[in-house]
């Protein structure tokens, strides 16, 4: 109630800034303190230091160019290296600590599940074939799997967090968001590097380390790796051992070369490697009618049933499940000065692979189902764009062309269990099946092929002009192609005529190749007012667009009565069984497994306001969106599906603030409040989506954060930081209307941190331990049940970093 109150008070708290007052500048120590909360360094130019007190200034590049945060019509949120750290970003995976807007969502498939929210709009569900609706972008590279932004970060200088659709500028169009990380720099004019090395519980290890050395008075060289380990917080009530580990390791290596001061070609190659026994180990979260036979089946397989109670984080799992995933690639950033304009070149050749191998997908310890599943992305990019300034009109431009290639290959086996037969005998036998009327024999149960290419093509104007001192028009537009293909066949199906997903009418589905081709104009149009100094207000509307595709699937194209072929070559007595578990369906033609684009009207009224002689920061926006065929994706017993929703509409208001209390200590108070993120009725999709609540779009969530830099001595300063999270109450799964409470969690840090660049500081995560589901989903095999994923407990431990 107060994060609402103080939502409703933020037009109150405006009142003050028609009188600000040009600032005066900071102290270097207060001035790290505000980069603990919404400053950055921008990607080509660091943030402006002021001479004496107040809040620095920050540089960002949402518009192609360098800018100050205050003076850019987008609602955005800018951390750096130091202020990530701080927070304990190490991944997307906790990007919420830097704002209330955002948030991550992954389940035990990284490659199909790792979703990106923001202002409650992502996409949501599991999917291959999904392109984020919150893009990732990784040195002006095109992530097409938020999962590659799940990896540890390593030696990344700044993250930019863009609200909205961005329509025009970015190598993908993009729905709700982007995301935009930024490599550290090689430094040509110095040496300079850093070891950063942590220790928590859970055995948890990270170090980093990264040293950049001049190569000539043109050149140089940077190389950072990074190396950790993690227990996992589950653990196996049976064997002791802990479930979900990981181990990770990554190596980052670049080359500058400036040989003029109009041309600077950097290069950029990276691998990343992780591996562990990843990630199946889930809580009941609620019991269906089957619980009791899974119950029964684990302890005759010699296994302990696992606590029901959350927080004693235990899983009983009859597989060893293992995950490997590679991620590495190469950029190559060219930057040409041509005229009073830039020309810009990002070109990218980027792999992913991921393999699972002995899962459990029963989430269970009873022996019924386990699955291999691979899964590789081979991506190359092209983007080219032209900075310039037509002087005449005082206006800013930026033209340019993307074009990106992405070929999609992946398989699936799935094998029973000793127990399957046992299982689906007494399951199908309690319905009136006599035994024997199924066959579930230990071993393959059937071999699917899947792949699938994206190709996509724009180009893309974006304009803006200052009308007098007061005021800039902004406009952006773009055409997109996006070609899509996506194809499943299976290598190998159990032949038996009675083998169970026959007789239930799941499996085969139909094999398929299918293509789809979206063309579309989105872009930006926006007015931007300044009625006095450090007052910025602006009005915008934003088109966004996310291109439809082909679900690729084993049931993409539907199931045993979507495939006639295989209908019509079981035995008769067979086919009235299945018919009769599928009461009111019939035999037809394959169906289609492409679904529509994903299309967003986007209109935003914000303001950015600087008091108190520039010691206090409050941004605010209200947007409003208008969307038409929201992607969902379910998981509904053993079938993914894709939804098209026919409407939605989402609005809402963010406020951010960061106050200087003392020239040490800073402030930040920031709430997102979402009255209404809401599908449309629509009779034609799942009724647990129909008219309801957008998934994980809690009505608020807020942060408030302190930050601290005294010094003790001329070379000691003290350090603190505490945070308090908070996140309403929110539907967490896209199959069923499962639902979780709010959550408050706290985070503190404390250490101290001496003039030649060494710190140490203590720190905690989830002090109270607060214990909360992140996602739930239907229990495979078990129709009622659910599952779910936890957040983490409470973590603590160590951290030395060192620079030079």
């Amino acid at each position: 109630m107060t994060w609402r109150l103080l939502a409703t008070a933020a037009p109150v708290m405006l009142a003050p800034v028609a009188l600000a007052q040009p600032a005066l500048a900071q102290t270097p120590a207060a001035a790290e303190t505000t980069q603990s909360t919404t400053t950055a360094a921008a990607p080509t130019a660091a943030a402006d230091q002021r001479s004496s007190g107040g809040l620095e200034d920050i540089v960002v590049t949402a518009q192609r160019r360098n800018e100050n945060i205050q003076d850019v019509p987008i609602a955005i949120t800018a951390a750096d290296a130091d202020a990530l750290a701080t927070a304990r970003v190490e991944n997307v995976s906790n990007i919420q600590a830097i704002s209330p807007s955002i948030s991550f969502r992954v389940t035990n498939i990284s490659t199909s599940s790792a979703n990106v929210i923001i202002r409650g709009l992502g996409t949501t569900g599991n999917s291959r074939s999904f392109e984020g609706s919150v893009g990732v972008f990784i040195d002006g590279v095109y992530r097409s799997r938020a999962a590659s932004a799940l990896q540890n970060f390593l030696d990344i200088d700044n993250l930019q967090v863009l609200r909205g659709p961005q329509g025009t500028l970015f190598g993908k169009n993009t729905t709700a968001g982007a995301l935009l990380l930024t490599s550290t720099k090689p430094a040509i004019d110095r040496t300079e590097g850093l070891v950063d090395l942590s220790y928590a519980n859970y055995d948890t290890v990270l170090a980093r380390a990264a040293v950049s050395v001049p190569l000539g008075e043109n050149a140089a060289f940077r190389i950072a790796g990074l190396a950790g380990k993690r227990d996992g917080f589950y653990t196996d009530p049976t064997t002791g051992r802990p479930l979900n580990n990981d181990s990770s390791q990554a190596l980052k290596a670049q080359l500058l070369f400036e040989p003029s001061a109009n041309l600077s070609i950097r290069l950029i190659g990276d691998y990343s490697f992780s591996e562990g026994n990843c990630c199946y180990a889930t809580s009941d979260f609620i019991n269906g009618p089957t619980q009791p036979l899974v119950d029964a089946l684990t302890l005759a397989n010699g296994r302990r049933v696992p606590s029901r109670r959350l927080e004693d984080f235990q899983a009983s799992l009859n597989t060893n499940g293992g995950q490997r995933i590679e991620d590495w690639g190469g950029t190559a950033l060219v930057t040409l000065g041509v005229g009073n304009g830039e020309i810009r070149s990002v070109t990218a050749l980027r792999r992913f692979n991921m393999k699972q191998t002995d899962a459990d997908a029963d989430f269970s310890g009873a022996s019924i189902l386990s699955l291999d599943e691979g899964f590789k992305s081979k991506f190359f990019s092209q983007e080219l764009t032209y900075n310039g300034k037509v002087e005449a009109l005082n206006a800013d431009f930026v033209l340019g062309g993307f074009f990106s290639d992405e070929r999609l290959s992946m398989s699936r086996d799935l094998f029973w269990g000793t127990q399957a037969q046992a299982y689906w005998s007494t399951l199908l036998g309690a319905a009136g099946l006599p035994a024997g009327t199924v066959s579930a024999v230990p071993g393959r149960v059937a071999n699917e092929i899947m792949g699938g290419r994206s190709k996509s093509y724009a180009g893309f104007a974006h304009f803006d002009a200052k009308l007098g001192d007061r005021f800039n028009v902004i406009a952006g537009i773009r055409y997109s192609v996006e070609e899509k293909q996506g194809a499943f066949r299976y290598g190998f199906y159990d032949p038996r005529p009675n083998a169970v997903f026959r007789v239930l009418g799941v499996s085969p589905g139909p094999s398929y190749d299918r293509s789809t081709t979206d063309k579309a104009f989105s872009g930006t149009l926006g007015l931007q007012y300044r009625p006095v100094d450090d007052v910025m207000l602006y009005a915008t509307y934003n088109r966004g667009f996310k291109a439809g595709g082909v679900n690729i699937d084993a049931n993409g194209g539907g199931t045993l009565l979507n495939n006639p072929t295989e209908f019509a070559a079981l035995p008769a007595a067979l086919q009235g069984l299945v018919l009769a578990l599928n009461p009111g369906q019939t035999v037809t033609a394959p169906l289609s497994p492409v679904y529509k684009p994903e299309t967003v009207n986007a209109y935003e009224i914000g303001g950015k306001f600087e008091y108190l002689d520039r010691r206090a920061r409050t941004n605010v926006s209200f947007f409003y969106y208008d969307i038409s065929d929201v992607q969902v994706a379910q998981f509904v017993g053993l079938r993914f599906t894709v939804l098209n929703a026919r409407s939605a509409t989402d609005y809402g208001v963010e406020i951010e603030n960061l106050f200087q209390l003392t020239p040490a200590l800073t402030l930040g108070l920031d709430g997102t409040w979402l009255p209404h993120a809401q599908y449309g009725v629509d009779p034609a999709i799942d009724a647990v989506l129909s008219g309801s609540r957008f998934r994980f779009a809690p009505k608020f969530q807020g942060n408030a954060t302190l930050n601290l830099d005294q010094p003790i001595t001329d070379e000691v300063n003290l350090t603190a930081r505490v945070q308090y999270q908070y996140s309403g109450r929110q539907l967490i799964s896209t199959a069923s209307r499962a639902e979780r409470g709010d959550v408050h969690v706290i985070n503190a840090n404390l250490g101290l941190k001496l003039a030649s660049g060494l710190s140490v500081e203590a720190f905690g995560q989830n002090l109270t331990n607060e214990i909360y589901p992140t996602q739930s989903f239907n229990t495979p095999l078990q129709t009622g049940d659910e599952n779910a994923y936890l957040a983490p407990p409470r973590t603590y431990g160590i951290r030395l970093r060192a620079t030079f």
